[in-house]
Parts: structure tokens; sequence; C-alpha cells
């Protein structure tokens, strides 16, 4: 039986989780849920799951009392680090998974992240304390996912990480018609169903420019042998060419319990009804589109910042939570958002990046700066 805490419990990734586990019984162990404000939930989750360690911003953990049993309050930094955990899976938003993460591999556990703030922000300092203390980072995040998998077997040379993206809601929109979109049309994504924050960021392309940068830090491939292309079906999650010019791609209806069970239970694959399967019976269409840069501002200016390294990453990270969450508060408009990050990059003078400590407080430095840019 596999022991695991969930961090982000509540959340789409986490309510997923769960899915799972409520699909296996007899394979998992839930040791601690932790979330953030919506504690109706969590009490819900704590009842059905009986954790023995539990973490939420309020009220304090006796609110979370069960049949006959009353969890621990544990800080997240220290539950992921308790002995009787096997597996961490980090389904938070923002850069409040950093530490929780890098603890967790400096105490050797499987981290199965969801959470792509973290590697985003320190991607070089997360593989490093996998590799000095002997965890490991399993992506659940779907496109990198779907590269894991079509890498599991091969030893042969990269040519390319081909990284799909749907192109959001916003693909064929005239972009002089930009300027007028609401956050009611960026929440309407056609092929997925997330939460607020990564909606927005998929309808920017942000979104996908992590994805390059996560899948750079996971895979150890140069920057210039990883490429997004437009697929609107989302049935092709990524894929893998060779230097043979084979092409290996990992397909299936777009649902995230699919990566998220993948990285719970690997190397096993098991069969699980809920999932939803390729009907090949039906007529499929998979096609492509290049990505048109003047299209997704927010994709080059994040992949640019990657590329710098030091701690402009986590200064990207940081500038664009704010700037979404503006957003979505109706304080800024949808094409302000790369404009603000933009600006906040250009001031930023980069950390070393050598500690934890660099990031966050390029985090907490962006975070203020870009809440002034919009306040004033």
């Amino acid at each position: 039986m596999k022991r695991i805490v969930i961090l982000g419990s509540t959340g789409s990734i986490g309510q997923q989780t769960l899915d799972i586990v409520r699909a296996f019984p007899d394979e998992f162990e839930v040791v601690g849920l932790a979330a953030g404000h919506n504690v109706e939930l969590l009490a819900e989750q704590v009842k059905e799951f009986n954790p023995k360690h539990v973490c939420c911003i309020k009220p304090p953990a006796k609110a979370f009392s069960g049949p006959g049993f009353t969890p621990e309050f544990t800080p997240m930094e220290d539950m992921v680090c308790l002995d009787n955990v096997d597996q961490v899976m980090v389904a938070l938003m923002g850069s409040v998974g950093l530490v929780p993460t890098l603890n967790a591999l400096k105490c050797g556990k499987s981290v199965a992240l969801s959470n792509k703030e973290p590697i985003v922000m320190a991607g070089g300092l997360i593989k490093e304390y996998a590799s000095r203390y002997g965890g490991e980072v399993l992506p659940v995040d779907s496109e990198p996912s779907a590269i894991w998998q079509c890498l599991r077997g091969e030893d042969n040379e990269i040519l390319r990480l081909l990284i799909t993206a749907s192109g959001g809601p916003f693909r064929t929109t005239p972009i002089e018609e930009m300027e007028g979109v609401t956050p009611e049309r960026a929440l309407q994504h056609p092929t997925w169903k997330m939460g607020k924050k990564i909606t927005i960021d998929s309808a920017t392309l942000m979104n996908k420019a992590f994805e390059v940068i996560e899948t750079h830090w996971l895979f150890n491939v140069p920057w210039d042998r990883i490429e997004v292309v437009v697929h609107p079906q989302s049935t092709i999650h990524s894929m893998v060419e060779f230097a043979d010019g084979s092409v290996k791609a990992q397909m299936g209806p777009p649902d995230m319990r699919l990566p998220i069970q993948y990285a719970l239970f690997y190397p096993k694959r098991l069969p699980n009804a809920m999932i939803p399967r390729l009907d090949t019976k039906k007529s499929h269409s998979l096609t492509f589109e290049p990505l048109e840069p003047a299209r997704y501002p927010c994709f080059g200016l994040a992949v640019s910042a990657a590329k710098k390294g030091g701690t402009y990453p986590a200064v990207l990270s940081a500038a664009d939570e704010v700037a979404v969450q503006a957003f979505l508060d109706c304080k800024i408009g949808f094409t302000e958002i790369p404009r603000v990050i933009d600006r906040v990059l250009s001031e930023h003078e980069s950390l070393p990046g050598d500690t934890a400590e660099d990031f966050l407080e390029a985090d907490r430095w962006a975070s203020g700066r870009t809440a002034e840019l919009i306040g004033g």
C-alpha cells in the first residue's frame, strides 16, 4: 500500500487524485491532506479518508474531526517529510509549493508534481535536490507526462520534443479584438476543464511556456530542441521525435486522471473505468498549426526569461500570478497581462539563485512590484 500526502487536495488536481484513490482503495493510504481556503470540502475529505495529518490556512485543524479521530495539524513543509510517507502529490497554486517540494526531495521522497510554479521558478535547484538526496520528480502535467511516457524504454538521441497546445479560446479571434476580451470569455477553454488561473494562462499561452520550462528541466533537453505546435483537438498530448525521424505520440481524450494515475502507479498501468478511452469507431481529425507569436506575446517573453536564468523565472511566475488575478478582478485588460509582466521583468536584477530563499525573495519582490504597477 502506497502512503501519500496530497498538497492542494481541494483543487482540481487534488480532487481528481482522490478520485484515483477511491478507484483503488486497497492501494493507497492518505496520510495527509493540505488545502487553502475551501474549508468545507477539506472537512468532507478528512471525514472520508481519515488522514492522520491535515493543514489548512484556517480554521484550526480541530475543526476537522471525524468519527473517533482528530487529525494532527502539521505544516505542509513538515508533512512531506514524515517517515510514513512514500509519495507527495504537489497540486498547489503558485510559489507556496516550492519549499514543500524541496523538503520532500531532501527526504528522498517521490514527488508527483502538478504544480508548475516550483520547477518554473527553480528548476535547477529542484533537479539538484533530487540528484543529491535520492528523491524523484514525476510529472503530472499532461504534456510533460506525455513526453515522459513516450521516452519510457528509449535510449536514443532526441531530435525534438513537440509539446501540443490547444490554442485556447482565442486561437481564431482577430488580434485587434483581443483588447476587449472579458474574463468570462477567457475562461471558456475549448477542451480542458481547469481552475481559473491555469485557464487564463492557457488563453495567453503562458501555461505552454511554463511547460517548455518544465520540460527543459525534467528531461535535460536543450531549449532549441523543444517546440510547441498548436493542436486544437487536444487528443495528442505531446510527441517525441528521434534522430531517425520516428515520432512517438501519447494520445487520449483530455482527462487529467490518466497522467495522475500514471504518476501514482508508475511504472505500472492499471485499468480504470472512470478514465475515458479514445473511441476509434468515431471519425477523428488531428490537425496541427504553427504557433503565432503575435497572438501570444506571453509565450515569447516567458521563454526568454527562462533562458536568462537566475531568478528571472521566479519573477515571471509571480508577476503572471498577480497580473492574471488582476484581469480576473477586471482591474486590467487581457492584453495588459503581458505588458505588465514584461515591465516587471525589465526592472528585475537577478539574484544568484543558489538557494530557495533567492527564488522566494524574487517572488515576493515581483508580486509587490506587479501589484504596485497595477494599482498605479
